[in-house]
């Protein structure tokens, strides 16, 4: 999974700079890389995505700036 998708492990590595559990974070890469979808414990999906959602539009932002991650879209699902 996020071992051979570059944005995946950019995704992986910036969540786990932000969470309580890192061992929890995975990422699944579906549509042909093109849509990624973080998964992180419950009780550190708040610290992902941030107040009003600020830090998941930098981590989008930050995607999207990377050579990988033009085309790619992020997800945090519940």
């Amino acid at each position: 999974m996020a071992e051979s998708n570059p944005s995946a492990e950019l995704v992986v590595f910036l969540a786990k700079g932000l969470v309580g559990q890192p061992e929890v974070v995975r990422v699944n890469v579906l549509e042909g890389g093109r849509l990624l979808e973080l998964e992180t414990s419950e009780e550190d999906r708040g610290r992902v995505i941030g107040r009003q959602g600020r830090v998941a539009k930098a981590m989008r932002a930050v995607l999207a700036a990377s050579r990988h991650g033009r085309d790619v879209r992020l997800d945090i699902v519940d």
